[in-house]
């Protein structure tokens, strides 16, 4: 379901302004690229756009004036953009110099006011709320769709393994598209796959044409999740992104009891293709939002485009004759004539699509098989939201068979899962701010999960709990109090695997987050299948306690890297070359 992507930002030395090296001449820039991944790339490179000259640029060096050759610097956000060493005409009948671009909608994601940073996190919960919504929301109508279809509910049940399929595959593919083309395409593109989908999911006539729809609504779903994480880091830094993440946490968990919650009433009351025509109505209405609100927060991609536009000015400055910026020297407090272009360092460091495509399919499971913080997390985390699309099957299960509720009353039920997770996530902020105040965090990437050690018990608590309140003799108020616990302990487990493989890989956390995202969305869609035979075979409360103790086994994966992390990191290949550049 709700999936993570990172994409942090580049190390300091990165962004520093080159003040040794002002300009990167032609001769430079070829023996760099000859040093480059020879595999064609369809990237937007800037080394090659810029390298192009234009038949104006030929046609000034072959004339009787020479303004000089063109020198290319690097642009980052803290570099000073030069001044014009003309504005006025100097010739008769010379066009006046053209207008400067205005730049300020390319200012670094990072310098946004933060009254934008909360509109679109607020933007990017309310979407990832959606998407949890459409995966929980399927489970209502499955009772009409196996009289429909004469097929088993387990069958009807393969819709959310589809669906969850699609979303632990596409990430992997679509996360490269939005590195080199920005979040903002990637977003309506896939958003229009998403409301499509979704409403031939309602239109549908064969179980079939359901499998596949449901895995394409996966696909475009899984990116309206997947790049929040990415947005988050886009537009805060490392210390900053507690808050925010634990809001999208907080929606993805929301999202999936939001779902059968609402999708209840509509299957007692209507057809269930009803549960997906409601969905193809908020989902254009988000797909209209992000439209007509959010903007592009990939720095690099915003960047490029700032680089672009002030060398499409300086082209159209050269056209009008006005060739030179008053370049700042090096070492002296005098300027020099130059015709410049500007070009990003990050462009020079991308490979070909396809590599990245590749990488983006390999490196998360040889980070998978050879890491084991990763391994391990990966196994708790997978666990953790198996348990949360084990509910989709479970609740109603238990409390129509041994509470009689009727189809709408079993899913009212979930309410306990949305309140819980709103609990969980204010708790989030705000047991943070207070141990930030008191100093109380360690800034290690441990220092993350302090809470999730005691938090994090609440999952297997809440599975004991759920298993034994079951029976028809006590009061149905029991086993979803106990929905609540478990969702909060999935909440701490959430928000601690991102926050502390973000931390702990840096420049590798997206490979890192893609493989337990994948992990965890395949064993989700895997866990409604069985979840009918396990509790009628071990009993309600038999089979919650065999997953409350395979969830009390893997408690101890926090606590063992509060206290024995660093030595772990210390030894990992990846991890290790983190710790290494901040000693």
């Amino acid at each position: 379901m709700a999936d993570l992507e990172i994409e942090l930002p580049p190390p300091p030395e990165q962004l520093r302004l080159r003040s040794e090296s002002p300009g990167i001449s032609t001769s430079d820039i070829s023996a760099h690229v000859s040093t480059a991944d020879p595999t064609p790339s369809i990237t937007r490179n800037l080394d090659d756009t810029f390298d192009e000259k234009t038949d104006n640029e030929e046609a000034l060096e072959s004339g009787d004036e020479e303004p000089g050759e063109i020198v290319r610097h690097y642009l980052t956000y803290a570099t000073e953009l030069p001044q014009p060493t003309s504005i006025c005409p100097t010739r008769e009948g010379q066009p006046p110099s053209p207008e400067a671009p205005n730049l300020k909608k390319y200012t670094s994601p990072f310098d946004w006011p933060e009254k934008r940073k909360s509109l679109t996190i607020y933007i990017a919960c309310f979407i990832t709320a959606l998407t949890a919504f459409s995966a929980g929301s399927y489970s209502p109508g499955v009772e009409q769709m196996t009289e429909e279809w004469h097929v088993s509910s387990v069958a009807a049940y393969v819709g959310i393994t589809t669906f969850t399929c699609g979303f632990a595959i596409a990430p992997m593919v679509l996360a490269p598209f939005s590195e080199i083309y920005g979040r903002h395409p990637v977003f309506i593109a896939s958003g229009i796959l998403f409301v499509v989908c979704q409403l031939c999911t309602g239109l549908t006539q064969s179980y079939t044409g359901m499998l596949v729809v449901r895995f394409f609504t996966g696909v475009g779903g899984s990116t309206f999740s997947t790049m929040v994480g990415g947005v988050v880091s886009d537009i805060y830094h490392a210390e900053d992104r507690n808050t925010p993440m634990a809001l999208f946490s907080g929606g993805a968990l929301f999202g999936t009891g939001w779902g059968p919650l609402v999708c209840g009433f509509v299957a007692q009351h209507a057809s269930w293709r009803w549960i997906f025509y409601l969905q193809v109505i908020l989902n254009a209405f988000a797909v209209a939002l992000i439209c007509a609100i959010f903007k592009e927060t990939r720095g690099s991609v915003l960047l490029y485009r700032k680089a672009d536009a002030l060398n499409k000015y300086y082209a159209a400055r050269e056209a009008a004759g006005y060739f030179t910026v008053a370049m700042p020297s090096p070492g002296k407090p005098t300027t020099t004539p130059q015709r410049i272009r500007w070009k990003v360092s990050s462009d020079a460091d991308r490979t070909s699509l396809t590599r990245m495509i590749h990488t983006s399919l390999t490196r998360p499971f040889t980070l998978l098989f050879t890491e084991p913080i990763l391994f391990s997390f990966s196994l708790w985390v997978a666990f953790s939201w198996a348990i949360l699309y084990l509910t989709l099957a479970a609740i109603p299960l238990v409390f129509t068979q041994n509470h009689s509720f009727s189809l709408a009353q079993s899913n009212a039920v979930f309410a306990a899962m949305c309140i819980a997770a709103l609990l969980a996530t204010a708790l989030s902020i705000y047991q943070e701010k207070i141990a930030k105040r008191y100093g109380k965090i360690s800034s290690t990437p441990e220092g993350r999960l302090y809470f999730a050690c005691i938090e994090s018990a609440c999952m297997p608590i809440g599975l004991f709990m759920f298993g034994w309140t079951s029976a028809k003799d006590t009061h149905w108020i029991f086993p979803a109090v106990a929905i609540g616990i478990a969702t909060i302990g999935i909440f701490s487990i959430y928000l601690s695997t991102f926050n502390y493989l973000a931390d702990t890989y840096h420049r590798y956390a997206s490979s890192a987050l893609a493989a337990q995202s994948f992990c965890r969305n395949i064993l989700a869609g895997v866990f409604p299948l069985v979840t009918r035979q396990m509790y009628e075979k071990l009993t309600f409360g038999g089979a919650s306690s065999l997953l409350g103790g395979i969830g009390t086994l893997l408690t101890i994966v926090p606590w063992v890297l509060v206290f024995y992390g660093e030595a772990i990191r210390r030894r990992s290949k990846f991890a290790s070359e983190i710790i290494g550049g901040r000693d």
